[in-house]
């Protein structure tokens, strides 16, 4: 029997190698065979302004004012956010901010400290 993985679009078990890709013949899904050896590396890295890789739980800076949609409030440039969680979206960060509350920013417009 083939210890080759599924495939991951269509789940068919009927997958081949085809050099270094893994090939289905039911869709015609192709995909590298690196890749399934190393699951989880594909995970999306989420960096501020300057280029610095952002994890759960840090601290950043706003370098920018930013205005609050639907509200007269500004985050001004400065301001520290602390605890910061990284999500999938548009924005990349959900936080909270003292005197203004949750908010997402996108991480173009923050500098870890």
């Amino acid at each position: 029997m083939s210890t080759l993985p599924a495939c991951p679009q269509c789940n068919s078990e009927y997958t081949y190698e085809d050099g270094a890709m893994l090939v289905c013949p039911e869709c015609a899904h192709e995909w590298s065979a690196s890749a399934e050896a190393a699951p989880g590396e594909d995970a999306k890295v989420i960096k501020d302004s300057v280029g610095n890789v952002l994890q759960d739980g840090d601290t950043v800076s706003v370098i920018k004012d930013l205005k609050v949609k639907g509200s007269s409030l500004v985050v001004k440039v400065g301001t520290k956010v602390k605890g910061i969680r990284l999500v999938d979206g548009d924005h990349d960060i959900d936080c909270k901010i003292d005197g203004i509350g949750a908010m997402k920013l996108k991480s173009e417009f923050v500098r870890k400290v």
